[in-house]
């Protein structure tokens, strides 16, 4: 094993005595990536408040490729790490990695040390200034610009080695998978809510999902679909516990027996009612839908109230004040996006109202719900006995 990278984080930091509880999840989700990324050996530890990575030199690429999946790490550094020594020998050392790491020595720079070890006889200042000129006097090309160089090269002396680094590749930020509890993600084929679950992922939210199908009214492509999208997520959030439910007899009972114009509204409560079930089975702390006020009619605020009223546990809807392109934007940024537009129905879409209401009142809805007394009990109750649950790993 001969490469060896940093593993920056900015959040956990601020964690104070609970510190070492997000330091030991985010360590066990690297592992996780790792073990799915990556074809080499390789070799995760912390110490001192850093987490390294080590692996082999081929693996390198992919390497980094699984780490810029996990969230709680802000940064990824290649760094060169050597034995503690004084500063004489410490300069050669870093001569010798701007040779190795940079061909083209026209760049400015500037050192930026940092002395964990107090008992290393210079300060940080000192060893700054006097590190530039040894490398100024190194190489003809290279110039000192303090405010914006082009090389930030750091030197991090701790008790028990010191780390040379100079490159960082941005990490996900956010907090652990797992450090924040687990929810259940309302997932349908749009593209709304593979984004949701990316959000309260990156908070440290583990997810299982639910899809509600509604065949023949929507096909097996169709979950699929979801099948993809859920696979997507679950590069970022790791594994998803999919419920499938089938909701056809609940919303054929609901189109025959309700008003048309409050379809949409009253089959959504009948899913946040089914949703919330199966995350009190699974430990789940709240729901998490992709709603974004005002985006379509059950979106509106009341609409949101009323969809709402049934559940005894949290709805979380992170993409609430999110206008659509930022929506797309993070869609295609972790390449949910061309899933998503897949033309295949979703269930809500085949039984849409022509017009829908907008601003529904909780009186009218629990009206028209009690035309459903008498079929509806068992329609619920066969939905919930008869899900598919499929493994995303």
């Amino acid at each position: 094993m001969d490469k060896m990278f940093l593993i920056k984080y900015s959040e956990i930091g601020v964690k104070g005595k609970n510190r070492y509880i997000f330091e030991d999840m985010l360590v066990k989700n690297i592992k996780s990536a790792l073990r799915g990324g990556v074809s080499g050996r390789y070799q995760v530890r912390k110490a001192q408040g850093r987490i390294y990575v080590t692996v082999d030199e081929e693996c390198a690429e992919e390497t980094v490729g699984a780490l810029t999946k996990v969230f709680g790490i802000a940064g990824i550094a290649e760094v060169t790490q050597i034995e503690p020594c004084s500063f004489e020998e410490l300069k050669p050392q870093v001569i010798k990695y701007i040779d190795e790491t940079f061909e083209d020595k026209d760049f400015t720079f500037k050192v930026n040390t940092r002395r964990v070890d107090k008992a290393f006889p210079m300060t940080s200042v000192e060893v700054n200034e006097l590190m530039g000129e040894a490398l100024l006097d190194a190489f003809e090309g290279l110039s000192v610009d303090v405010h914006e160089p082009d090389v930030m090269l750091m030197i991090e002396i701790r008790p028990y080695d010191i780390n040379i680094y100079s490159k960082i590749i941005p990490g996900l930020g956010g907090m652990p998978v797992g450090s924040a509890g687990k929810a259940m993600l309302l997932l349908s084929g749009g593209i709304d809510s593979p984004v949701a679950g990316y959000m309260v992922a990156k908070r440290g939210v583990s997810i299982d999902a639910i899809y509600f199908h509604a065949p023949p009214y929507t096909s097996e492509r169709a979950k699929q679909k979801v099948v993809d999208l859920a696979k997507i997520v679950s590069r970022y959030s790791g594994p998803i516990r999919l419920h499938v439910v089938n909701f056809t007899d609940i919303q054929m009972a609901i189109y025959e027996k309700c008003p048309h114009e409050e379809l949409t509204i009253i089959m959504r409560r009948y899913m946040m009612k089914i949703a919330e079930h199966f995350a009190l089975e699974s430990g789940a702390l709240g729901l998490v839908t992709g709603e974004s006020i005002g985006q379509v009619a059950s979106q509106t605020m009341q609409s949101m109230l009323v969809t709402g009223e049934p559940c005894t546990i949290p709805v979380y809807r992170p993409l609430c004040a999110f206008d659509k392109l930022d929506i797309v934007a993070i869609s295609e940024k972790i390449d949910a996006y061309e899933t998503s537009i897949l033309p295949y129905e979703d269930c809500c879409t085949i039984f849409v109202a022509k017009h829908p209401v907008t601003k529904p009142r909780l009186d009218k809805i629990h009206r028209s719900e009690r035309l459903l007394e008498g079929t509806i009990e068992e329609l619920y109750q066969k939905a919930i006995d008869s899900v598919e649950i499929i493994n995303i790993n």
